[in-house]
């Protein structure tokens, strides 16, 4: 059976496919192994979705979200002329995933995990898993983000995490920042606190960029900024998407390099941003994630080193200093990963695939593929290979069942054969014999030279 992961994140989604032999695999999106969360009303009636959406961004962004997670709690979102619930708009998104794993399978997977924050609560998971079964998947199976990166880091990288022993995740992601500090148990992870902040991540520091720009170049093409930031038609939102663009292009070449250029549309101006200018953009609210790590490690009585360690996972963890005020403040070096986007989602498919605890029912979407504000199916659907089961669903700071070590069979030295009373030994009677003989030999000889 198949069983496929999915990280629906707030810039970005990732999926990894496991094959029945156990071979793990990501989904390419026109050959990359993330998909934008991005999507496109296009006037036709259909919805472009990722690399497609942001393409034609340009030509109308009143029909374009860059990051539809974060309006989870808006209910629906205006696109163009037409209001589309938010999970219809997320169940699009799904969709590709689905579509690229059933051309790669060759069937629809017979098992879907989903991640998710773990401070989400059961609203907004169940938002999740009606947009899964508006996209046609099975139904889901929902694991917390940190749950799903400690299976990672024991079942792929093989880390020492003994019962008893925790550790700390730091995930930086496009749209918010989670801290939390799990323990391993006999059966798996128990989530032991959590903190968060919902207004920092990658997006943010695009803004923060956006607004130290603003500081030079608004004074000098005061007008021109203006309509940048605030657009009042089509050629204006075109150049503020062109800008951001550009801006987050800028932001994550800094994280290899020590400067790096930013086109203005409309000024016609290449900005100079240096490592260090980003650095002071950033540092206060990565001091403010640094704190809230230090919180979630107190709220689980601990200190840093007591943990086995701190893991950096999610896309904008790869800021080089973010791993400096950790190492600072808390005294111990973070791990980091060469692709910390897809950390959490392998470790999702790798985890035991016994099912969580239930929760009561779910609100029922409507059967079928997503469907268009029109009432119109969009594209092709594919087909559910089951009847819809209830949603196997994780309640907050749950014990979830991750892959433990096979049992040791306790050392056994080897035994020495039992030994057998002298009496059964032939070789001893033999020994005996002889000895006997010479004795009986030596007495005749002794007793003939006397005499």
């Amino acid at each position: 059976m198949h069983v496929l992961g999915i990280d629906f994140g707030t810039s970005n989604t990732v999926a990894v496919l496991r094959s029945a032999d156990g071979r793990v695999r990501p989904l390419l999106f026109d050959g990359a192994p993330i998909l934008p969360s991005a999507v496109y009303y296009n006037s036709d009636g259909r919805m472009l979705v990722g690399r497609d959406a942001e393409r034609n961004a340009r030509m109308d962004p009143a029909r374009f979200e860059p990051n539809p997670k974060r309006r989870i709690d808006d209910g629906s979102l205006f696109l163009g002329t037409s209001e589309i619930p938010v999970p219809q708009v997320f169940a699009y998104v799904l969709q590709q995933v689905a579509l690229e794993a059933q051309r790669q399978a060759g069937q629809m997977p017979g098992q879907v995990r989903l991640t998710h924050p773990a401070r989400w609560g059961e609203r907004r998971r169940s938002i999740l898993v009606d947009s899964a079964r508006l996209a046609g998947l099975p139904a889901p199976q929902l694991i917390p983000e940190p749950v799903a990166a400690a299976s990672y880091f024991t079942s792929v990288l093989g880390t020492a995490v003994p019962p008893g022993r925790s550790l700390a995740i730091y995930d930086l992601g496009g749209g918010t920042f989670d801290a939390t500090v799990v323990r391993r148990t006999q059966t798996g992870f128990e989530v032991l606190a959590e903190e968060g902040i919902g207004d920092i991540g990658g997006l943010d520091f695009d803004h923060g960029i956006v607004e130290h720009l603003g500081k030079t170049y608004g004074n000098s093409h005061p007008d021109d900024w203006k309509r940048l930031l605030s657009p009042a038609d089509d050629r204006d939102r075109r150049y503020r998407r062109m800008l951001y663009e550009d801006v987050r292009g800028a932001k994550e070449t800094l994280s290899r390099t020590a400067s790096a250029d930013i086109h203005l549309p409309a000024l016609e101006v290449d900005a100079h941003l240096t490592r260090a200018e980003f650095e002071d953009i950033a540092r206060p609210p990565l001091e403010r994630t640094v704190d809230c790590l230090q919180r979630a490690i107190g709220a689980a009585r601990m200190n840093p080193a007591d943990l086995v360690g701190i893991f950096l996972v999610g896309g904008s963890s790869r800021i080089p200093m973010i791993s400096q005020l950790i190492h600072s403040k808390l005294g111990v070096p973070p791990q980091t990963f060469e692709q910390p986007e897809t950390v959490v989602v392998e470790g999702a498919v790798r985890a035991a695939s016994g099912p969580g605890p239930s929760e009561p029912p779910m609100s029922r979407p409507t059967s079928g593929g997503p469907v268009s504000p029109a009432g119109h199916m969009s594209g092709p659907r594919p087909p559910v290979q089951a009847p819809v089961q209830a949603p196997q669903m994780l309640p907050p700071q749950t014990s979830y069942q991750a892959p433990s070590p096979a049992p040791q069979q306790a050392y056994q030295p080897p035994q020495a054969p039992a030994k057998r009373p002298l009496h059964q030994e032939p070789a001893v009677l033999v020994t005996g014999a002889a000895i006997v003989i010479l004795i009986v030999v030596f007495i005749v000889l002794l007793s003939a030279i006397l005499a």
